[in-house]
């Protein structure tokens, strides 16, 4: 078992002001360690999608922190992602890995599947993600996980898996008790009250809390 737990930071759905939003990444990143960012945006063009890449890559690279694209292999592969999240309803996981080669990531979100979870892994998954944990306002989830299924994962399998869903510092140890290997985190930290920076610090205190606690 690894003794481990990283934060995987995820883009709100819109990002009106690419430049605002930069700032505000900028600020979360010196919060505290984290591991990937994934630019997550709904309902917009290949246009914005590539204009958000390439304003907030740079951002992100300068702090070594993995770049993910959501749903589109296709564009992560064009844009030089470091990797692709697809779902269950996406890009099937042969034809991302097809698109992406061997030497990117392909992460896969599994609900609260463990035949899922295995299916991907065994396919050649980077990653797995379960979820959602905890209710979320940033994605419509009408599947609850239970943190035993991280657990379980954990004890059985190498690929790493990802905590998502409503993750916010006060219920994020728990999950790092359990065995996630990462905490996807999008609204617990933009929407923090005293900002990203300090919730980025936040997440890593309880993330260190809940290490203790497995350990």
């Amino acid at each position: 078992m690894t003794l481990d737990c990283r934060l995987y930071l995820i883009t709100p759905p819109s990002l009106p002001d690419l430049a605002a939003f930069g700032r505000q990444l900028a600020r979360a990143l010196e919060g505290g360690d984290v591991a990937a960012l994934q630019i997550r945006l709904k309902d917009v063009s290949d246009d914005v999608v590539a204009a958000a890449v390439q304003a907030l890559s740079p951002i992100a690279r300068a702090r070594d922190v993995a770049v993910i694209l959501n749903d589109r292999p296709d564009l992560a592969a064009r844009l030089d992602c470091d990797g692709v999240h697809v779902g269950q309803g996406d890009t099937p996981y042969a034809a991302a890995r097809k698109l992406m080669g061997k030497d990117r990531m392909v992460g896969v979100t599994c609900h609260d599947s463990r035949h899922l979870a295995m299916e991907a892994a065994e396919a050649g998954a980077d990653y797995v993600a379960f979820g959602a944990f905890f209710p979320t306002t940033t994605k419509d989830a009408p599947i609850v996980a239970e943190p035993d299924i991280l657990s379980i994962w954990q004890e059985t399998m190498e690929v790493p898996c990802v905590a998502i869903g409503g993750i916010i510092a006060d219920n994020a140890a728990g999950l790092a008790t359990a065995g996630a290997d990462f905490l996807a985190v999008s609204g617990g930290v933009w929407a923090h009250p005293e900002g990203p920076d300090a919730a980025v610090a936040a997440l890593n205190a309880a993330i260190a809390e809940g290490l203790a606690a497995r350990g």
